[in-house]
């Protein structure tokens, strides 16, 4: 059986297809990622990187060419299922930590198992362990705005790893921190990555986090290179 977790094939993405104003985003965009490999995806701003990133987590679907995931092509695919998907097997980390500020950390990190069918105990114990394993289980009962910055991002990677996605998706997830704890925010969402082997797309300006990835692709007017 493949390892291959994403792969895009020749896909491309324009808005306002006709209009005086039509954009082409994407120009037949090939990409693959497997299991256990984190990739570094630099991109100027409004090359495209956000729009790759939703064609990869489902959220959008291309004009032409085709998203595979783990060896299924979503072309065709329902909405409820492409929902189904996302919910389950992709993890999403942005830029600012999108917590939802009426739940404390620990619940943050529950709530998406629960809308997954997870018991309540046993979605308490994952989220626990994902707190502890990020260093930030003493912070579980706070809501985020009584959290650092750092610390608010390490509970939005243990969100996105909440169901055990096959991908994860980051979209700078460090890139509203200052340099020290970028670093180190990086750091854990490394070790994270590399502890449970799933496959990870992340766009970062930073390039020395790049390089610490395992391969770096660029995406420029809307064709991705290496």
């Amino acid at each position: 059986m493949s390892d291959l977790v994403l792969e895009l094939r020749g896909v491309s993405k324009t808005y306002n297809a006709g209009l005086p104003n039509e954009v082409q985003v994407l120009r037949g965009v090939d990409l693959a990622v497997t299991a256990g490999e984190v990739v570094a995806l630099v991109a100027p701003s409004g090359a495209g990187k956000s729009t790759l990133l939703h064609m990869a987590g489902l959220l959008d679907t291309p004009d032409t060419g085709d998203v595979v995931f783990a060896g299924q092509n979503m072309n065709g695919l329902s909405d409820t299922k492409r929902t189904g998907l996302r919910r389950d097997d992709v993890g999403f980390v942005y830029q600012f930590h999108h917590l939802l500020p009426e739940f404390s950390a620990v619940e943050n990190v529950v709530l998406p198992q629960l809308a997954a069918g997870v018991g309540r105990k046993e979605a308490q114990d994952r989220a626990m362990d994902l707190l502890d394993r990020v260093g930030v289980a003493g912070r579980a009962e706070h809501r985020p705005a009584a959290l650092s910055g750092g610390e608010a991002q390490r509970v939005a990677f243990c969100r996105a790893l909440a169901n055990g996605p096959r991908l994860l998706l980051g979209d700078e997830p460090t890139g509203n921190l200052d340099p020290t704890t970028s670093d180190q925010v990086f750091g854990t969402l490394m070790d994270l990555v590399r502890s449970t082997g799933l496959a990870a797309v992340i766009a970062t300006h930073n390039l020395d986090l790049a390089a610490r990835m395992d391969r770096v692709v660029r995406l420029d007017a809307g064709t991705l290179r290496t």
